[in-house]
C-alpha cells in the first residue's frame, strides 16, 4: 500500500530525529483514516474479540464498530521508574551475553494505564496460529501514553540505549495455556526491551511464563527471514554452537532488556482462566542491526 509506504518512510525519518512522539502521531493518524482489511477470524481471535466485549460493557464502554481507543493519554508524572537504571547499566557493560532483568520497569499509574489500554482498545488485529494476537503502531498501538514510555526508557537507560532511535514497537496477547508462543527468533534492531504488564497473580507457574534467550547470537550474514522464520536451520545452529538458553521467569512489570542479535522464544504459559489474565508482553526496538554488534 502506497500510503503505508510512505508512513513508513516517514517514521524512519522521525525516528532518525529522535521525534518519538510525532512518530507514533503519524502511525496512529493512518490508523484512524485507513480502514483495516478484515482480520481473519479464527477461533483464539473470535473468543479474544467476545471476552473484551464483555470487559468493555462491565466498564460502561460501548465502542464504535471501527475501532475503540481505551485511554492511551500521556501521563502528567513519570512513566519509567528510575530505581534500577544505574545497575541495569551496569551490567550491561559487563554481562555476556547481554542480557539484563529489570523489575519494577513501569511506574504504577503508566502501569495501570497501558494494562487499560491494552485491555480496553480494540487493535488486536494479528492472529498467529499458535494461540496470540499482535497489534502494531500502524494498527493504533501508537498513543502518547506509550510514546512517553519510548522516550523516557531511551533517556534513562542511556547506558544500554545510548542515542540510539526508536525503531519500531508492538504488544502480543496470549490465550491463557500454550506450550509455544512466539517461536525462536531475533529481531531485527540493536536492543530489544520486551515488558510484561499482567499481574503476577495470573500466572500459575511461577518458574515459567517468560522468555528464554539463547547466548550465541544470529549469525551476523543470516537475514530477517532466516533468523526469524527458519525454525529447522535455526535448531540446527543452535545444537551445532551447543548454545545454552536463560530463563527469565514471568513476572508482572517485568523488562527483559538484551542484545537483539541474540535467539530468544516465549516460554511455556500456563495463566488462569478469564480476559484480564490473559499475558500480554510489550516489545520495544532501538537501533539498528549491523555485523552482529551494537550500533
Amino acid at each position: 500500500m502506497k500510503d503505508k509506504a510512505a508512513l513508513y518512510d516517514r517514521g524512519t525519518a522521525l525516528a532518525a530525529q529522535h521525534r518519538i512522539a510525532d512518530w507514533f502521531a503519524s502511525f496512529h493518524a493512518f490508523a484512524q483514516s485507513v480502514m483495516p482489511p478484515a482480520a481473519s477470524q479464527t477461533p483464539l481471535k473470535m473468543r479474544h474479540d467476545a471476552e473484551q466485549q464483555d470487559w468493555l460493557r462491565q466498564q460502561g464502554v460501548t465502542p464504535g464498530p471501527h475501532w475503540h481507543i481505551e485511554g492511551g493519554e500521556r501521563l502528567s508524572g513519570p512513566a519509567i521508574n528510575p530505581r534500577n537504571a544505574d545497575e541495569a547499566a551496569r551490567q550491561w557493560r559487563e554481562n555476556r551475553p547481554q542480557v539484563v532483568v529489570v523489575d519494577e520497569l513501569l511506574t504504577p499509574l503508566a502501569l495501570a494505564a497501558l494494562r487499560r489500554f491494552c485491555l480496553g482498545s480494540t487493535l488486536w488485529r494479528t492472529g498467529y496460529g499458535s494461540g496470540y494476537l499482535g497489534t502494531f503502531p500502524e494498527h493504533g498501538f501508537s498513543v502518547p501514553l506509550l510514546a512517553q514510555i519510548a522516550e523516557e526508557f531511551r533517556d534513562m537507560y542511556r547506558g544500554i540505549c545510548g542515542d540510539l532511535p526508536l525503531k519500531y514497537a508492538w504488544a502480543f496477547k496470549y490465550d491463557s495455556s500454550m506450550e509455544e508462543g512466539v517461536h525462536i527468533h531475533a529481531d531485527d534492531a540493536a536492543v530489544n526491551v520486551n515488558f510484561w504488564i499482567t499481574p503476577d497473580e495470573a500466572n500459575l507457574d511461577s518458574s515459567s511464563g517468560g522468555l528464554l534467550v539463547w547466548d550465541v547470537p544470529a549469525p551476523a550474514d543470516w537475514d530477517f527471514t532466516r533468523f526469524n522464520r527458519d525454525q529447522p536451520a535455526i535448531r540446527d545452529f543452535l545444537a551445532r554452537n551447543h548454545a545454552k538458553a536463560m530463563t527469565v521467569p514471568y513476572r508482572g512489570n517485568r523488562a527483559v532488556i538484551f542484545d537483539s542479535n541474540l535467539l530468544h522464544k516465549t516460554d511455556r504459559i500456563s495463566f488462569r482462566d478469564g480476559y484480564e489474565n490473559r499475558r500480554i508482553n510489550v516489545t520495544l526496538l532501538y537501533g539498528e542491526r549491523l555485523a552482529g554488534a551494537l550500533v
